[in-house]
């Protein structure tokens, strides 16, 4: 999973850095609330981690933006020096879904963030066959179906459009797809996703008529939205 991580105390983020990269997951650390907030209007990330006392903007500020720019679904843990429960109130009123009270403890740190990545994204963890109405994904053979037709597609086009699946109704950046689908491969044609999407969109028939619609977000990446 992708994390953001802001602090502007370096030993801080790498502690936290350390800690969760050691667990698997992708870390990006940010000093500055602005740097995040520009960060998050062109890339896509699974989860926040923030110091609560940043300013300029303040950390209640980061998190409205949050909630009003970005998906639901995002989840959010801060870390404070304060333990009274008017900060931590403050902090789960603005938006927040947990909290850490410093000094920081690693195994507490990992425990928290894969509690709140699981309830996030149950789906990431599934395995075996995934269903989203007439689409059947079987992630151990590699095939997926629509209404029971078996549908060709190569391993990438598969876990592309597994991706999008598992991220419905979610903007995903050009940079979170190849990093998730191709490991940031640096030599890889500028136009080889932008092919693989337009595939998957038409092997799947993403189109209004299949209650789904795979859809380019200027500037950004895309989306799968599911239509009423």
């Amino acid at each position: 999973m992708k994390i953001a991580i802001l602090d502007d105390d370096p030993k801080q983020t790498d502690l936290v850095y350390e800690v969760l990269a050691t667990s698997g997951h992708i870390c990006s650390p940010f000093r500055s609330g602005k740097a995040l907030l520009n960060q998050l209007d062109r890339e896509t990330y699974d989860m926040l981690i923030l110091d609560w006392k940043m300013s300029d903007p303040s950390c209640s500020e980061i998190l409205r933006w949050v909630r009003n720019k970005l998906p639901s679904l995002l989840p959010v843990l801060f870390i404070t020096s304060r333990s009274g429960e008017d900060d931590i109130v403050e902090g789960l009123a603005a938006g927040a879904d947990d909290y850490m009270i410093k000094p920081i403890r690693r195994s507490e740190l990992v425990a928290r963030v894969q509690a709140l990545l699981r309830r996030a994204y149950p789906l990431q963890r599934a395995s075996g066959q995934i269903v989203f109405g007439d689409y059947l994904f079987d992630t151990r053979a590699g095939r997926v179906t629509i209404a029971g037709k078996p549908i060709e597609t190569s391993q990438k086009e598969f876990d592309l459009a597994l991706l999008l699946f598992r991220n419905i109704g979610r903007p995903l950046s050009r940079a979170y797809i190849l990093e998730e689908i191709w490991s940031r491969d640096i030599s890889l044609p500028s136009r080889t996703m932008d092919t693989h999407v337009s595939r998957v969109r038409t092997k799947l028939q993403l189109q209004r008529g299949s209650g789904y619609r795979l859809a380019p977000v200027y500037s950004y990446g895309y989306r799968l939205e599911k239509l009423i």
